[in-house]
């Protein structure tokens, strides 16, 4: 069984959290990874996905779940460090066009503060 290990660190800003996800973000990996999304003082969210090798249609859902509630909050969200894998996931169902996709979390943090 695959198994998904999320880290939370606090971003530069007090209200920016990066979650580094280490594994897939599968259907056999989803309820940990929507458990974090619920974890109290969760505002502007970057999911730093560069430790992702691949992603199911269930964990492109949650994703997609957690920025539909960051944009009706007026939070900000990014998606750091997705692999070619992963990045074709998100361009076949084109939600590249909405989601923002950034090379790292750095770079996420730096839009951020723009």
């Amino acid at each position: 069984m695959d198994t998904l290990e999320i880290q939370r660190k606090p971003g530069g800003a007090a209200k920016t959290t990066i979650l580094h996800l280490n594994g897939p973000l599968t259907l056999s990996t989803l309820f940990e990874f929507q458990e974090s999304l619920r974890q109290p003082g969760l505002e502007d969210t970057i999911l730093d996905l560069s430790e992702v090798p691949y992603m199911d249609s269930a964990g492109l859902g949650a994703i997609m779940s957690h920025w539909a509630h960051t944009q009706r909050n007026k939070f900000k969200f990014a998606i750091a460090g997705a692999n070619d894998r992963v990045r074709t996931v998100f361009e076949m169902t084109k939600v590249d066009s909405v989601l923002p996709v950034v090379a790292s979390a750095e770079e996420a943090e730096r839009k951020f503060q723009a």
